[in-house]
């Protein structure tokens, strides 16, 4: 070798050693599950990604909490609905098409249309916790014409509750007046926590830590999971790279909202929210649409 060579490859090392140090970015375009960048420093790993406004985040990567192995090459969009789909033969991973409904989705719902359309599934709204000061827990107006009427048209049906909990015996109440509620129904589908940051207004949850978040988290689901039902927690991005501590609830299953083409979370999930916007045939209004991920000899949802 001589030396005019062996400096090209000195230098070439050095600079590939000051990425590394410095921080480099990656692009992660072809990996699976990866809309993400990931920056690699000597204190480890870093993904970066934007909510729903445009504004951008950076947050530490834990490589404990299992990843995110779906191949988006095989998600497809249709032209005139907008409705997406996922079929990965290879990986044997596939995907259900489903909506979540509340009281906004108004009283007026048909749902045969509803199913006859393709819909596969449906997360309801049982209730929630009023995020002012009384906290009181209140029952979705149409949750019970939802459950019997989507039950009815022969949907798998799962429920969600949105908690304002700000203690491990309100997160219990929260799982206990869900059990109550779905005494009368034989579901199939998950029941959801769902904890989201009120943006437009005080909550009664703006004090809660980190650590608290957490455990009302597992109160809940290890609550409703002791009945005999799948858990499930709802969240986005930002609230499980800042608000959750994943690697204690890595054993937990979750239902992720992003609404960007390709979803940018590194973790594992089994629902993706995609749009917020959606219109499905039998609702007059909009509707969010899911996809529900059924990896090979998974029996979720089936």
């Amino acid at each position: 070798m001589n030396r005019q060579k062996l400096v090209s490859i000195l230098v070439i090392i050095a600079a590939i050693f000051m990425a590394f140090r410095l921080g480099c970015t990656v692009r992660t375009e072809e990996t699976p599950g990866g809309g993400e960048d990931i920056r690699m420093t000597e204190d480890g790993e870093y993904y970066t990604f934007q909510d729903v406004e445009g504004n951008s985040y950076e947050a530490p990567l834990i490589p404990d909490v299992p990843q995110c192995t779906y191949d988006f090459e095989h998600l497809e969009t249709d032209g005139t609905t907008g409705y997406k789909s996922f079929t990965d033969k290879k990986n044997g991973v596939t995907a259900r098409f489903g909506i979540d409904v509340s009281e906004f989705q108004g009283e007026e719902i048909d749902w045969k249309k509803v199913k006859d359309s393709g819909v596969e599934f449906v997360i309801i709204r049982l209730g929630y916790r009023a995020y002012g000061d009384s906290g009181a827990l209140v029952l979705d107006a149409m949750y019970k014409d939802n459950i019997r009427g989507a039950l009815k048209a022969g949907l798998d049906v799962g429920v969600y509750f949105f908690s304002q909990a700000i203690s491990a015996a309100e997160a219990v109440e929260e799982a206990e007046f869900v059990l109550e509620n779905l005494k009368p129904y034989d579901i199939t589908g998950p029941v959801v926590y769902d904890t989201e940051e009120i943006k437009w207004d005080t909550a009664r949850t703006d004090d809660n830590t980190r650590q608290e978040f957490t455990n009302y988290c597992k109160v809940f689901c290890d609550t409703v999971e002791h009945a005999g039902y799948d858990s499930m927690i709802y969240s986005n991005m930002k609230w499980m790279a800042f608000t959750l501590d994943m690697e204690q609830l890595k054993e937990y299953d979750f239902w992720y909202a992003d609404y960007h083409e390709i979803p940018q979370c590194p973790y594992d999930y089994e629902i993706w929210q995609y749009s917020e916007t959606g219109t499905v045939p039998g609702i007059n209004a909009n509707v969010d649409l899911n996809l529900w991920f059924q990896k090979e000899n998974d029996e979720g949802g089936d």
